[in-house]
């Protein structure tokens, strides 16, 4: 995997430094398992690549780039929520690549399913330092055994429990004769019952080792296997607004033991739904249900178009543990008078088909390259893909997906925050089989990391959960005094639960820029959307981007 750096692209704003994180995902996703982070540790300024595996007990690969500070050497472990720093393992030294002692990579193994997270210690002239990376052990995927190993298995099976009938045959018989003397009958029928016998019981013992081969294998396909939690998504029209229903299928919930009342907000919301139509891919919107039960959410539709929409719902419970829920849905439409927003922060985009105009920037927005795609937003600021390496990306690759805002005079345009950070962005394949929600520090779930890091604070070997009804409600208290609050006093509460969102360069802040560190998993045609805040509005802009696989 190369670490595709931006080239610089503006004299008053340059890149901001972001990074990498998958399946399993630490942030909810679909289809792209790896996980990205980037940031800073103590004196370091790390870039952290975890590749889970697909089957538990398994290995993930952790790579750690180390872009600042001098390191001497980084160790890294598996620390499970439900175990705990006291019983986890020791760390494991990961090696440096050749002639790149700032690029560092090891196996560590995950060897149980739940909620996880990979311990990094970095050591060197700079000081020590750490971070957590949350990182979801679940098994996505079964292996099978190759037909010539399993024939060559079976053959090596029988010619064992033939050579063991006949040893236990000559055992009871030749073993007690002299060397020469002739068989008796007597003893010929001995030897026939006993390989006899023995037949039958490695028989026993091979029928009785099928069942309970069998019984693993559906255990792992029950339990191990991973399958999201089902949701049933309806619209139901309440006076002349259109609502969004979101429930719980109780049967998936008693088959996959999930703790709904133990829901916890990300970035102050409990969920993050996404709607996008399909297969148009045209129609977007990002809106955050309101609790009404543990089974049953809600919110406001936007005016959408109808048609077919995938929903993409991420959630995170309170051991860490994230992950999407996905279903579809089918809107009519509904007009903009009727609606009312339930949440602040929900936003939505219907691409417009117009005639785009030149791309217009002043000195200070000159480019040190060639500009990207452009779109208008709908304040008339402009926002730009900088820096695109090319026109089609590749698979296995980490780009930093970067963009730019300039206002309707070509001049660099502030960002406020959005959510607590500079901006987010969700990108989905044009199959709808790939789905990530990204943010500026990554693609992991910044709840699941202060789950986790609150987890290995604790000295307790077994984590004692506490009242589900107190947690609940205690959980919504925080919310309404959240959405109390206004302004300043808003985005100063949410950003102090993320740690790390500043990222500076060179001592300049670059207040127009936003990038996403991510890398496509498979090949296709992807569609992005890009959302940042100005002037108290959510801006959404929409781009496209072909990848191929690498290998083509």
């Amino acid at each position: 995997m190369r670490y595709q750096k931006p080239t610089a692209i503006c004299r008053y704003a340059g890149s901001i430094l972001l990074l990498l994180i998958s399946i399993l995902s630490a942030q909810a996703h679909v289809g792209s398992p790896g996980v990205i982070v980037q940031k800073q540790a103590g004196n370091y300024q790390v870039l952290v690549s975890i590749n889970p595996p697909d089957v538990v007990p398994g290995t993930a690969r952790v790579t750690v780039y180390v872009e600042r500070g001098r390191v001497g050497n980084v160790e890294a472990r598996a620390v499970y929520f439900n175990a705990g720093d006291e019983a986890s393992p020791s760390p494991d030294r990961l090696i440096a690549a050749a002639g790149q002692p700032n690029n560092l990579s090891g196996d560590i193994w995950l060897m149980d399913i739940g909620s996880a997270s990979i311990e990094i210690f970095l050591n060197g002239p700079d000081g020590k330092a750490k971070l957590i990376v949350p990182v979801m052990s679940v098994a996505t995927a079964q292996r099978t055994m190759p037909v010539g190993t399993g024939a060559l298995l079976a053959g090596l099976g029988v010619l064992l429990v033939v050579m063991l009938i006949t040893i236990i045959g000559v055992s009871v018989t030749q073993a007690k004769l002299n060397p020469g003397q002739a068989i008796p009958a007597a003893y010929r029928i001995r030897q026939r019952l006993s390989m006899a016998l023995t037949a039958l019981v490695l028989l026993g013992i091979l029928t009785a080792g099928r069942f309970w081969w069998e019984s693993r294998e559906k255990r792992y396909q029950s339990i191990n296997l991973y399958r999201q939690l089902d949701v049933n998504s309806t619209v139901k029209t309440v006076g002349v607004k259109p609502q969004l229903l979101i429930e719980v299928d109780t049967a998936s919930l008693a088959r996959n033991n999930r703790p709904l009342s133990f829901i916890v907000p990300d970035h102050g919301k409990l969920m993050h739904t996404f709607l996008v139509r399909f297969p148009q891919l045209d129609a977007f919107a990002h809106l955050h249900p309101i609790r009404h039960d543990t089974l049953h959410y809600q919110t406001a539709l936007p005016p959408l178009p109808p048609g077919q929409y995938r929903l993409y719902t991420d959630v995170v419970y309170q051991n860490g543990f994230a992950e999407t829920l996905t279903d579809t849905v089918t809107l009519r439409g509904s007009e903009l008078q009727s609606y009312i927003a339930s949440d602040r922060d929900d936003s939505w985009l219907v691409d417009p088909n117009t005639t785009k105009q030149p791309l217009r920037l002043d000195g200070s927005m000159a480019s040190c390259g060639k500009p990207g795609a452009y779109v208008r937003l709908s304040d008339g600021s402009t926002m730009i893909w900088t820096d695109k390496p090319t026109d089609v990306l590749e698979t296995d690759q980490l780009y930093q997906l970067q963009f730019a805002v300039a206002d309707a005079e070509g001049r660099p345009a502030p960002l406020e925050p959005y959510l607590g950070m500079s901006g987010h962005a969700a990108l989905v394949r044009e199959d709808g089989q790939v789905y990530m929600h990204l943010h500026p520090v990554g693609t992991y779930s910044m709840a699941a990391e202060t789950s986790l890091v609150r987890r290995i604070a604790d000295t307790a070997r077994t984590y004692q959960y506490p009242n589900a009804q107190f947690f609940r409600d205690s959980i919504d208290r925080a919310l309404k005094s959240l959405n109390d609050l206004t302004g300043d006093e808003y985005n100063q509460r949410l950003g102090a639960t993320m740690p790390g969102m500043v990222h500076e360069k060179d001592g300049n802040r670059h207040l127009n820029m936003v990038a996403f560190p991510y890398q496509f998993p498979s090949a296709g045609r992807y569609r992005i959307w890009v959302q940042v805040k100005r002037n108290g509005r959510v801006l959404t802009g929409a781009f496209e981007t072909q990848v191929r696989a690498a290998w083509q």
